[in-house]
């Protein structure tokens, strides 16, 4: 299965990844520069929510996208359980 974002929810998507990099980028500096501990922690548990919400937008339009196509009957050969698994997969590997 492709996934296909549409325009607003590709740039909400990349913005919440380019967010992170830069969180990121802040950490290894923050780290760099011997910063406090906790400030660290901050900023790092801010760069995983932003990946968190990242990987759940696009986890949320590809079930979109699945249920469409069941129902539309565009499967690509795979039945519906194995799609099931296949994105069950998918959304435990963010919990």
């Amino acid at each position: 299965m492709e996934l296909e974002l549409a325009g607003a929810e590709l740039k909400a998507v990349l913005n919440r990844l380019r967010r992170a990099q830069g969180q990121i980028a802040g950490v290894i500096r923050m780290i760099e520069e011997g910063r406090d501990c906790e400030d660290v922690v901050t900023q790092l548990a801010a760069a995983s929510r932003a990946l968190d919400r990242a990987g759940f937008a696009i986890i949320a339009t590809g079930l979109q996208q699945c249920v469409a196509d069941i129902e539309s009957g565009r499967r690509d050969g795979e039945d519906t359980q194995a799609m099931r698994a296949r994105l069950e997969k998918l959304f435990l590997s963010l919990a």
